[in-house]
Formats: structure tokens, sequence, C-alpha cells
């Protein structure tokens, strides 16, 4: 497989962004649901101190997607899409990029004003962005709650979208995406 992009695939480099960070964002999930019920202590702590280490992961990722799609070109859409499935799916991968960056950011920005502090797994520790402000950490708190749901609904129109384009349209939207599996022609 090609590491870069072409007009009708995604690159290898492409392929292992995007499926590294769904299931970095599936196992962000897990670990806030399963830091959310645990008592205060050091179990919970050590589930946040890790929520956030892979929070600051997936921003960092995102870095390097967003930097590769721009020096790379992007696969043409099918040319039997509708105008307005363009616009869907380009406002939908636009919302899903600002929100894959938006989650970590108002997270950083939540332990900041708390006084939190941000490591990458005990390696290093991140600056605070913001002194400490009960204000906004409630207004990031609830900011990141929003931007989940937010980023869940896009990320199940995506799934829709490429499972109807690769049952209902039977062409290779879905298929050029993955790592395995034959491509439609």
């Amino acid at each position: 497989m090609q590491l870069r992009n072409t007009n009708t695939v995604w690159g290898a480099v492409s392929q292992t962004l995007h499926w590294l960070i769904v299931v970095l964002i599936v196992l962000q999930y897990v670990l806030a649901e399963t830091a959310e019920e645990l008592p205060l202590g050091m179990a919970k702590l050590a589930m946040l101190a890790r929520h956030k280490s892979v929070g600051m992961t997936i921003l960092g990722l995102a870095i390097i997607r967003l930097l590769w799609r721009l020096g790379n070109r992007t696969p043409a859409l099918p040319l039997a899409m509708r105008a307005w499935e363009r616009i869907l799916a380009r406002g939908s991968h636009a919302g899903l990029y600002l929100c894959i960056f938006a989650l970590p950011l108002t997270g950083w920005l939540m332990s900041s004003a708390k006084n939190y502090p941000v490591s990458w797994f005990g390696w290093f520790q991140f600056p605070d962005l913001v002194a400490p402000d009960p204000g906004l950490f409630e207004a990031m708190r609830s900011a990141h709650g929003i931007i989940f749901n937010c980023l869940a609904g896009l990320a199940i129109l995506h799934v829709l979208g490429a499972a109807k384009h690769h049952f209902l349209n039977r062409d290779d939207v879905l298929t050029r995406m993955l790592p395995f599996g034959r491509r439609l022609r």
C-alpha cells in the first residue's frame, strides 16, 4: 500500500491516523466513564491522568493528521453524489476535525482552570493555559461535555454515511479508508 493519498484512495498514513484516533476516542470514552464511577481517591485521579494523557495524544495525532491532509490530495467524492450530500460530507468532516481539536483543548483548559496538572503519561507536564478560575473551569467542563456529544453525533452520521455508500450506493467510499479488503471499482 502506498503511503500518500491518491485521487482514488486514502494512503496508509491517512488510514493509520484515522483508525488510531478512532480507537483512542473510544478509549477516552471508556476512561472517562470508568473515572466517573470511581469514588474520589487515587484510583480516580490515576484514571483521569490516563484520560488526559490519551487526550493530549489525540491532540498531537490530530495536528499531524491535519498537516498530512493539508499536504496531500484528498480522494475525490463519487461523481454520483448530489450537491447536498457533498455539503453534508464536507461539513461533517469539518465538524469532526473541530471536535477532535476542541475536546482536548477544553480538557486542558478545564484542568488548568482547576489547577490540576496535565502530563503525558508522567513523562512530562504541559504548561497551564490559564490561571486557576472556578468559573472558567465550570464553563470548560460544560463545553467539554457538549463537544463530546457533538462528536458522538457526527461520528454516528459519519458511520451511517459510510454504510450508505457501501451497502446502498455500492461505491468505494468506505473501502478506500480500510487498510484491508477489496476495493470496489
